[in-house]
């Protein structure tokens, strides 16, 4: 096509009635060039801080599976992608310049032919949003590392995960997942990443106990190479180490590494070994034989249980059982369907420990209340039942 000249441009403003005075002198004159078409080319609108990943030579990376909605992620955060229409077409055209780059270069009174190279009439949005960690647990949960003797470890035809096949099946950024697989106490054995299995985690938690126990060592400063020398012989001395970290404190004293028992930890793990053959436990019973069960200089707690456990204060005599926040479901609405599935009015105090980790980045519990559940007075306390009728 003929390049416009300057005298079709000032025609062009005449007939539109523009006074040329009023714009800036630089004219851009665009047509479409032969690569131009739609659909070849996504647009991704960024915050400032993604933008300083991408100019800092770091990835983003899009995950998800088939089945899954996509995210993005950077190195330590997670963002749900959802499409933007927008009502103006918008062009990509290289090398196009603002006009406060025009206003500042007093010379560009010409025109400037610029070729569009593409279009699009929609973008990707990004929201920060909580990454989907759930399914972390539940790959490594599908074979339970049960101890160096056990036979089925062998034979198990159940996936094992690097640290490179969780990062293509898990929807968070690599922070993230190193970090959610410290919390779950996940460890390292022959390049996979694995979870004890419970019974076998508590079998190695009182191997140290007793030990503790026998060499009247306080509980704020269990030494590392004793406890490996002692029980090395009972099982791999890095299983012995695994479960220091995670019941434990790491510290260097005068060269030497010891570790602080973490007290909430393990009578929280001692209660879950009660509880979890059955159905409801008779309160009272429950707290004497657990205060019974755990290493001497210890004191159980109801507070430990948060996340755990459920007191039902309707019943006579009063019960508690097992309720695990991690068995529940990742989705909010999902979430506390379940959870009113269980309890049809829930205290503020009761709910906070299995909706907490919903929270997106700076929401509270009581906006999370706010959007899922009703409030109402019952006996002078205020509780939360669902929005909608459960089926």
């Amino acid at each position: 096509a003929a390049e416009r000249s300057r005298a079709e441009v000032d025609a062009t403003l005449q007939t539109a009635k523009l006074n040329p005075a009023e714009l800036l002198p630089a004219v851009h004159c665009l047509s479409f060039g032969p690569q131009a078409g739609g659909g070849e080319c996504c647009l991704l609108q960024l915050e400032p801080g993604l933008c300083a990943e991408l100019e800092a030579g770091r990835s983003l990376v899009i995950r998800g599976e088939k089945d899954e909605r996509a995210v993005l992620c950077s190195k330590d955060k997670t963002y749900d992608m959802k499409i933007a229409d927008t009502s103006n077409m918008l062009l990509f055209v290289p090398g196009c310049k603002t006009p406060e780059e025009l206003n500042g270069d007093l010379e560009s009174c010409n025109i400037i032919h610029s070729q569009i190279a593409g279009f699009s009439k929609n973008y990707w949005e990004l929201r920060r949003c909580r990454p989907k960690l759930k399914k972390l647990r539940k790959l490594l949960m599908e074979d339970p590392y049960e101890g160096p003797d056990n036979q089925k470890d062998q034979t198990s035809t159940f996936s094992k995960y690097t640290t490179e096949d969780l990062l293509s099946l898990i929807q968070a950024s690599e922070e993230e997942i190193l970090h959610q697989l410290q919390v779950i106490d996940a460890c390292k054995i022959e390049g996979y990443w694995r979870i004890l299995d419970f019974d076998y985690e508590m079998k190695l938690l009182n191997h140290v106990t007793q030990l503790i126990d026998s060499e009247s060592w306080p509980l704020s400063k269990v030494p590392l190479c004793a406890c490996l020398e002692e029980l090395g012989s009972l099982e791999p001395r890095e299983m012995i180490q695994h479960i220091l970290l995670s019941y434990g404190r790491k510290y260097v004293d005068d060269g030497e590494v010891f570790f602080e028992m973490r007290e909430d930890k393990i009578c929280r793990a001692i209660a879950r070994m009660l509880l979890q053959n059955a159905v409801k436990f008779n309160l009272s019973e429950f707290e004497e034989v657990w205060q019974q069960s755990v290493p001497e200089g210890m004191t159980t707690r109801l507070d430990q249980l948060q996340g755990l456990a459920l007191v039902d204060k309707s019943s006579r005599p009063e019960t508690i059982f097992l309720l695990k926040v991690e068995d529940l479901p990742e989705d909010n609405q999902e979430r506390f369907n379940s959870l009113f599935g269980i309890r049809e009015k829930w205290t503020e105090v009761d709910i906070t420990p299995y909706i907490q980790d919903l929270c997106a980045e700076k929401q509270t519990v009581g906006a999370l209340l706010t959007k899922y559940a009703r409030s109402s007075m019952l006996n002078g306390v205020k509780v939360y039942n669902s929005r909608r009728p459960l089926s």
